[in-house]
Formats: C-alpha cells, sequence, structure tokens
C-alpha cells in the first residue's frame, strides 16, 4: 500500500511539473504571437476570442478525462460540441481526429507507463483499426456517415446494460474471439460517424470479460494510429479549417491525458463497468432521441 502510495504521489508530482512546463510555453508563444504578429493577434481576438478558445481547451480536457479513464467518448464528446455549435459533421470529424493524434499519444504514453496496456491485443487491433479508420474518413468525405450512427447507438446501448449486468453478475457472456473484426468495425465508424473507436471497442472487449485497466490503457494508445489515419484521409479529401478548435482540442487533451490513464489504473473495476454502461446508454440514448426527432 506505502509503495503504491508513493508512486502515485511521484506521478501527481510529474504530471504538475508538465502542466506548468505546458503552461509556461503556451504563455511565452502567447507573449511572442502579441509581439511579432500584433496585426494577426488583433484578428484573432476579433473573429475567434480567448473564451471561445478557451472553451475548446475545456472540452478538450474534460473529453480527454472521459476518455482516459472510461476507455470511450472523446470523439462522441467534442463532435457532438462542434456540430451543437453548427460546424458540420465532415469538419467536426476532422478536427477531432487530428487533435486525437496529439492527445492519443499522450494518453497512450502514460497509460504504457502505468502498465495498463496489453501487447497480444494491441498487435492484433492496431492494423485493422487503422484501415477501418481510412475507409470510414474516405466514405465520410464523400457521403453522410451521420446517417447509420443511430443504428450504432441502439448497439452500444445494448452494450452499456450488458457491462452493467456484468458489475453485478460477473459472469462472462462470450469472449469475442475476432477481435480484428472488431477493431476494423471500430475503426470504421469512429471516422465515418464523429466517434465510437472506445465505445465498440472496448465496451464489446471489456463485455466479454476483459480486464477493464488493461483494455481502456489498449485501446487508447492504438487510437493514436486509428485518429493519425483517419486525420491523414481528411486532411488530404477535406483539409482542415478553424486552427483554434484543433488547438484548444489539442491543448485540454494533453493536460488531461496523465491524470485519466491514472484513474484508469486506479478506478474500482465494477464501478468502472457501471461508469462505461451509463455513460454509453446516456450518449447513445440521446442519439437515438434525436434521430427520430424527440430532441
Amino acid at each position: 500500500m506505502a509503495e503504491n502510495s508513493i508512486s502515485t504521489r511521484t506521478f501527481l508530482l510529474n504530471y504538475l511539473k508538465i502542466f506548468l512546463l505546458v503552461a509556461a510555453i503556451a504563455a511565452v508563444l502567447l507573449v511572442g504571437f502579441y509581439i511579432i504578429a500584433p496585426t494577426l493577434y488583433a484578428e484573432f481576438e476579433e473573429n475567434v476570442g480567448w473564451t471561445t478558445l478557451f472553451t475548446f481547451v475545456a472540452v478538450g480536457f474534460a473529453a480527454q478525462m472521459i476518455d482516459g479513464s472510461l476507455g470511450m467518448a472523446y470523439g462522441i464528446s467534442c463532435s457532438s460540441f462542434l456540430m451543437a455549435t453548427g460546424v458540420t459533421p465532415v469538419l467536426a470529424s476532422a478536427s477531432v481526429h487530428v487533435a486525437e493524434v496529439f492527445t492519443t499519444a499522450s494518453s497512450g504514453f502514460f497509460h504504457w507507463k502505468l502498465g495498463n496496456f496489453d501487447k497480444k491485443l494491441f498487435r492484433r487491433i492496431a492494423i485493422p483499426g487503422v484501415l477501418g479508420a481510412a475507409a470510414g474518413a474516405f466514405l465520410l468525405s464523400n457521403f453522410d456517415g451521420k446517417l447509420i450512427q443511430p443504428y450504432i447507438s441502439a448497439y452500444l446501448i445494448l452494450m452499456g446494460f450488458v457491462l452493467i449486468q456484468k458489475s453485478f453478475r460477473p459472469v462472462r457472456i462470450w469472449k469475442f474471439k475476432r477481435p480484428a473484426i472488431l477493431a476494423a468495425f471500430g475503426g470504421f465508424m469512429d471516422a465515418s460517424g464523429g466517434g465510437g473507436w472506445g465505445p465498440i471497442v472496448s465496451t464489446t472487449l471489456m463485455a466479454g470479460g476483459n480486464h477493464p485497466a488493461k483494455t481502456i490503457g489498449t485501446v487508447n494508445a492504438t487510437e493514436f494510429f486509428v485518429a493519425f489515419a483517419a486525420g491523414g484521409v481528411f486532411s488530404v479529401f477535406v483539409g482542415i479549417e478553424s486552427i483554434e478548435i484543433v488547438a484548444g482540442l489539442v491543448l485540454g487533451g494533453m493536460l488531461a491525458a496523465p491524470m485519466g490513464a491514472l484513474l484508469a489504473n486506479k478506478i474500482n473495476k465494477r464501478y468502472a463497468m457501471i461508469m462505461v454502461g451509463l455513460l454509453i446508454i446516456f450518449l447513445s440514448g440521446r442519439t437515438v432521441l434525436k434521430s427520430i426527432g424527440l430532441l
């Protein structure tokens, strides 16, 4: 117990150092921006504003805390917020996936450092996830992938109830024997629907009896490659607009990544499964209700 306490305290001290370093670098860059390019600085304040930028930082921080600790909902949370402000689905998904390249790299590193990583599972889901994400991004660049999202949400609601049931009755319902197919499907839906890698892959694997912390950490680390593939395709076919959105999501996500990884390592298995289940039911239920005009 004492060893774990020292490890956690050391981790938190290192996180505080990282936070202060990032804050100092950001302050230097802002001052330099103001001195070197006063015209661009004035345009930024007029067209974007600090309130908007810090809102995106807060959204990125909150979404990464959820995603890092529970293994899901970064893309869904960010995409939902962006589309609520009038951003189109394809631009929202493009912005989120470019931001995820940075946030998932940070999150995956800290999960690996804390031991939340399964090499065998990583090897089985990485390449299929990348291929699925590239295909999904290409589809959304030419079609509206939101049309099939309600059907995926119905599946996720079912998975949410399965997780809650398993938290009270820890009996294995099934063991998913083809994680490669699951990863390809999850990557495809993540890129085409604006989110879904964590909910689809983590939820199904955990419902099949996989260890929550290691599943969350491995799926989080693999998401770097999934986001990189999707972001690359979006950059080629769509381009990246509204750089302030990406910057805010990246900064907030990278600051939250260490704490999310720590929570995943410390959180009670039973409570984690209940939290994941309730989160998925809420987010997916909201999507279904919106699709039938009740929200």
